[in-house]
């Protein structure tokens, strides 16, 4: 994988981890996944709450 610069790369583990932070950080608006099927966009989350 090549990066351009000012690539940022962003890991995000799957499982009980990321659902316990979603959780204690009582965000307002969460995005996130079912097993097997993932949701990648370039639009921001405020857009997509309205």
């Amino acid at each position: 994988m090549e990066f351009a610069d000012g690539d940022v790369p962003v890991f995000w583990a799957c499982g009980v981890t990321p659902q316990a932070v979603v959780m204690a950080s009582e965000a307002p608006f969460v995005i996130t996944h079912s097993p097997g099927r993932m949701l990648i966009t370039d639009r921001s989350d405020e857009n997509l709450a309205q």
